[in-house]
Parts: structure tokens; C-alpha cells; sequence
């Protein structure tokens, strides 16, 4: 969809593309910065539909700059944020279909016609999305025990290096023992996981399973074991909180909920 990476920017402005909507009211987003100070945000009619479009310096989105932004954690989260207020905005105002970040093309006719050929697909997201949100929701099982009693080694036998009788075979046991018991606190996590995802999936539109987490820092108490997002029509949302209590008193499990998001991770599945 965009131009970036196809054609090399030589122009001095292009023009980046947050968002398309239906009839989107610009008082929404008409005091936002968008990723330009000093560019008013617009709006860029084509066919049936509105674009969010903001004129941009060229040089502030090469590939050369935009990989030093990528580098840049702080500024990275700053170009994130201020495209996610404007397409939250928008959200808030009319049915919108969120763009990746840094969508860009030369001029405002090549963004037209472009944006024209993808008509059919952003109206599919349209009709999939509207009156729905989504929501993220995390499940975090206990962590096992710091002290792993397979590790500790049999003890030498008094005055000399050999094991104590019958200690060998104590040993072995106990890593046995230790095998069984990780085995089947990862079999009650998987279940739990499941369990989980089968009940918000009967409440929500669809689902995804994301990526897990990488394990929280040493000292934290929980792994992560299912990392999801749901889109949720606006007249269920208010079962989610009855819904997560239910569960975590039914798996003792901690399980987080988020929302409600504009729904990124569902207007690319049409």
C-alpha cells in the first residue's frame, strides 16, 4: 500500500496516511500533532470513503532515517503514539480502519488512486469491525519453585568421597519426582490456557493467539501462558469482567484483561 520502498523520496513533502473512515468528523482530531508539528491534519476523500492524512518533510521518513528511528526507543514510542491518538480519535468518531505506521506515498493523487484500489478490502473491514473493539487478554500461571530438588547431589557417605548407601537411588527418585511434577504443571497450564481461550472465544467475534512474553524478570511469581486478543462487539463487552472473575476463581490463574483498543489486529484478515 505504501510508496516507501518502491520509489526513492526525492520530493521535499509527502504525504502520510494514518487511517480510513466513514464520514469521520474532523473536530476530532482537529488539535492533534499528528507526526508533523505545524501540518494540520486532513481529510482525503476517495470513492465512497475519507482518509486521515497529514503532509510530511520527505527526508523525515527514508529508509535511512526511519531505520535510526527504529534504533531510537524514545522517538520510536513517540511517532507510535502520536499515530495511535489519531487513529483512536478517529475511532471515536466513525467506523475506522487503522493503517500501519508510517504509510506514506508521494503526492495526494498517487494516495488516491491507491488508497481507491483497496476500496473493496477496507470496506470488508468496515462491515467486519464496526461496533466492535478489541480487547487483550493475558493468562499467567505460577512460576515453579526457585529450589529443584533433582539438583541437589547425593551426599558423600562420612569420612570419605563415596555416596551414603541408597543414596544414588534417592537422588534419581527425587529428579524423577521433579520431572513429573514439571511435566504436569506445564499439562494444568496448557489446560488452563485453553480453558481460558474456549470461553472468551464463545463470547468474542473472533480471536488470536499472540506471541508469548518473555518470562518476567527473576523474583516475579507468574509465566505467561496465553497471550490473546479478541474483537468484541460494544453490547458484550460488559460480560468480559463477570467472564475474567468467573475464571479466575474457576483456575486460581491470573488472567489480565485490556481494552477497549481500536482493532488493529483485525481490519488485515479480510
Amino acid at each position: 500500500m505504501t510508496d516507501r520502498g518502491t520509489e526513492q523520496v526525492t520530493a521535499e513533502s509527502a504525504l502520510y496516511v494514518f487511517a480510513v473512515c466513514k464520514l469521520p468528523d474532523p473536530s476530532a482530531f482537529a488539535g492533534l500533532p499528528g507526526v508533523a508539528a505545524g501540518e494540520a491534519l486532513r481529510r482525503l476523500r476517495f470513492g465512497e470513503l475519507t482518509a486521515i492524512v497529514q503532509t510530511v518533510r520527505a527526508a523525515d521518513f527514508t529508509d535511512e532515517a526511519w531505520q535510526a528511528r527504529m534504533a531510537d526507543r524514545g522517538e520510536l514510542e513517540r511517532y507510535a503514539r502520536a499515530h495511535h491518538d489519531v487513529v483512536s480519535a478517529a475511532a471515536e468518531s466513525c467506523p475506522t480502519v487503522p493503517l500501519p505506521m508510517a504509510t506514506l506515498y508521494h503526492d495526494e493523487e498517487r494516495a488516491r488512486q491507491a488508497l481507491l484500489d483497496e476500496t473493496e478490502r477496507f470496506l470488508a473491514a468496515l462491515r467486519r469491525t464496526t461496533d466492535h473493539s478489541e480487547w487483550g487478554v493475558k493468562v499467567y500461571a505460577a512460576a515453579p519453585a526457585a529450589s529443584d530438588p533433582a539438583r541437589t547431589r547425593p551426599e558423600p557417605s562420612a569420612g570419605g568421597s563415596r555416596p551414603t548407601p541408597g543414596a544414588g537411588l534417592a537422588y534419581l527418585e527425587r529428579k524423577r519426582g521433579a520431572q513429573a511434577q514439571r511435566e504436569r504443571r506445564h499439562e494444568d497450564s496448557l489446560r488452563v490456557a485453553e480453558a481460558v481461550e474456549a470461553a472468551f472465544q464463545g463470547l468474542a467475534t473472533a480471536g488470536r493467539r499472540l506471541r508469548l512474553h518473555a518470562p518476567e524478570p527473576a523474583g516475579t511469581s507468574h509465566v505467561q501462558v496465553l497471550n490473546a486478543t479478541y474483537l468484541v462487539a460494544e453490547h458484550r463487552a460488559a460480560e468480559l469482567e463477570p467472564l475474567t472473575r468467573a475464571l479466575r476463581d474457576a483456575t486460581g490463574a491470573r488472567i489480565d484483561i485490556s481494552g477497549p483498543w481500536v482493532p488493529y489486529s483485525f481490519v488485515g484478515e479480510v
